[in-house]
């Protein structure tokens, strides 16, 4: 179970931010971990990474990575080894929560309809947090 909670949220990681900074992968993975602690979502890390995936839906599920239409392949070991560490730090009860509770957030270079419809929290890098 354990290793299944680390492949989901590494994955999470690597597909969402990979090619950002440190913190701001750390950022993207504390999103996971706030709807995990949240009475609406599902209360295991793959349930919330997996939440609304059905295939042949584009851009229906919680993270886009999951329904952009691509495989998830991971191809380079160095991101993915890096992921799995981000992960693992956030898995970390203690850890604190750099997103200050948020439960949503986007790429600074998108804007989704519901955006308009919460509360920004703050910006960390290229991504923009919501609760």
């Amino acid at each position: 179970m354990i290793a299944e909670t680390l492949f989901c949220l590494a994955q999470t990681v690597y597909f969402e931010a990979r090619s950002q900074p440190l913190i701001e992968q750390v950022a993207v993975a504390q999103v996971v971990m706030n709807r995990v602690r949240s009475k609406h979502y599902p209360n295991t890390v793959c349930e919330v990474v997996y939440e609304n995936h059905y295939p042949n839906q584009l851009h229906k599920c919680q993270f886009s990575f999951m329904c952009d239409g691509l495989k998830e392949t991971i191809g380079d070991a160095d991101a993915w080894l890096q992921s799995n560490q981000v992960a693992s730090l956030v898995l970390q009860p203690t850890f604190p929560d750099l997103v200050d509770g948020s439960m949503n957030y986007h790429a600074d270079y998108v804007r989704p309809a519901w955006a308009n419809t919460l509360t920004k929290v703050s910006q960390v890098g290229r991504h923009i947090f919501y609760r």
